[in-house]
């Protein structure tokens, strides 16, 4: 990543940073920048040292936006970045963060969404809740164990839960699957897509089985066959899709 150190002039409207026209390729006229304090972005980036979980590489962009978002919340006790953002590409609708915090009940979610949206132009779902209430939600919810199943934190993590049956928990997840039979014509492939997956990983909970994504979509083109993931997510999936589905 280019860097350049500078100093902040003061101008008559606004104060200025001058940079000097022979420089390094990175800086090109009309390139968004990030100013920061040296001593305060030194010390940051030698704190910052993030725990990947089963996750093995991640485009530069992707990298710098989740140290940004590590930054922004260093007060809380960690920060957990998971879903379809760590997948390859940039074809992700949002970024799911989950902030660890004894005080998450103080933690405004809407206002810390908003600062990233105008900060970084992307859409974050966050999620703050103890780490007792974590341990919580992934021993009863196949969706939460899901989401955690790949990661990355601001500290290591290492969640060690046993599986809990919460019937009425998973018969909601599934009236929201319902939603697909009853309303096929209507909703989008890639809503589609959610709620077989939303079937899927309660289906595999109920069986003993280890939730991951991978996990999901395989049992998923093994229900419907090869390549069915994609024929849901673009809406081509027909009739033979719906009564599989309504049977399941």
């Amino acid at each position: 990543m280019v860097m350049l150190v500078s100093k902040i002039s003061r101008g008559t409207v606004m104060d200025q940073i001058y940079i000097p026209k022979e420089r390094v390729p990175g800086l090109e006229v009309g390139t968004a920048v990030l100013v920061e304090p040296v001593a305060e972005m030194a010390v940051s980036k030698q704190k910052l040292k993030p725990y990947y979980y089963n996750v093995s590489g991640l485009e530069p962009v992707k990298v710098m936006i989740i140290e940004e978002i590590f930054r922004y919340l260093e007060s809380s006790d960690n920060v957990i970045i998971a879903g379809s953002f760590l997948e390859p590409g940039f074809h992700f609708e949002d970024i799911d963060v989950i902030v660890v915090t004894a005080k998450f009940r103080g933690v405004d979610a809407r206002s810390i969404s908003r600062h990233f949206l105008a900060a970084l132009g992307i859409k974050v779902q966050i999620v703050a809740i103890s780490f007792k209430v974590l341990l919580k939600g992934i021993s009863t919810d196949p969706l939460f164990e899901m989401l955690v199943s790949r990661f990355v934190s601001k500290k290591r993590v290492i969640f060690r839960t046993k599986r809990e049956m919460h019937f009425k928990l998973l018969d909601l997840h599934l009236l929201k699957s319902k939603m697909l039979s009853d309303n096929f014509e209507f909703l989008s492939g890639r809503e589609k897509y959610k709620l077989t997956r939303n079937m899927i990983a309660v289906s595999l909970f109920l069986t003993g089985k280890k939730l991951s994504t991978a996990a999901v979509n395989g049992e998923i083109e093994r229900q419907f066959g090869k390549d069915s993931i994609e024929l849901i997510k673009e809406n081509k999936a027909g009739r033979d899709f719906l009564i599989k589905y309504k049977s399941l």
